[in-house]
């Protein structure tokens, strides 16, 4: 399958083209190609087992696929991991901060993997953040923290090291909708003043409808990709989300050309 084509005179930052993967018999992901530019929130939308997650931990250097290629920023994950993660961001479906560890040392330790000074970690954690309005918790246990509160920090962690590409797996599973609210408009605003690129993988229709462009997997494939208006117009429908049922459950939607 061609890469979805995604309009703008940008130089990808992350190219992904024909991966597969599979755990024993059973195929997760079947011929993914798309591409992400600069300022850009491309929304992986499916439902639950569509191989959202097993895409985010091949690009986490987690796995390796069974063919194809990722490419960040020019570099091939494969031969130079190292050199492609650090330009990557990552929020993971599951919470991942150390809730024995104050906001300060969790975001210390990152730091320190990713060879910055105690300066440059320093003046790092404290504006970090301060954008998500946690500078006043930065010396209390993540485990006092409100889930809302743990997600924020998570994504104040992930900005640390400057990277150019965040990835956001179902970042806001367990979050109230007022958390859910804030955490989507606060990456949108990061993708508008950093020119970040953005892969959100979510099942949530509303996740997406404010993406600039959308890419529907299913069962491993991608079923659709595009704007999201240009998407439930492609399906003659009224909204997206009876445009992604439509595309994940009509075994005879072909994938988009």
């Amino acid at each position: 399958m061609t890469a979805p084509e995604i309009a703008s005179g940008n130089e990808p930052l992350l190219v992904i083209q024909k991966v597969s993967k599979s755990y024993g018999n059973r195929p997760a992901l079947k011929g993914v190609s798309f591409a992400i530019e600069p300022g850009q929130y491309v929304s992986l939308l499916g439902p639950n087992g569509a191989g959202k997650t097993t895409l985010f931990q091949l690009l986490a250097g987690l796995f390796v696929p069974d063919s194809g290629t990722v490419h960040v920023r020019g570099f091939d994950m494969r031969r130079e991991a190292v050199r492609a993660l650090s330009s990557i961001g990552f929020v993971f479906q599951q919470a991942t901060l150390d809730l024995d560890l104050t906001v300060r040392e969790n975001l210390a330790f990152h730091g320190r993997l990713h060879g910055l000074s105690r300066l440059e970690i320093r003046q790092r954690t404290e504006h970090e953040l301060r954008q998500v309005d946690l500078e006043d918790r930065i010396d209390d246990r993540a485990r006092s923290l409100s889930g809302g509160q743990r997600r924020r920090v998570e994504l104040a962690r992930s900005l640390l090291h400057e990277p150019s590409i965040l990835l956001m797996d179902e970042p806001t599973v367990g979050l109230d909708p007022p958390s859910r609210s804030d955490l989507l408009e606060y990456v949108l605003q990061l993708k508008r003043e950093r020119s970040m690129a953005v892969l959100w993988a979510t099942h949530l229709v509303d996740e997406a409808e404010v993406a600039d462009h959308v890419i529907m997997l299913h069962q491993g494939t991608i079923r659709q990709a595009g704007e999201p208006a240009e998407l439930v117009s492609r399906a003659g429908l009224s909204n997206l989300h009876d445009t992604l049922v439509h595309f994940t459950t009509n075994s005879q939607t072909k994938e988009t050309p």
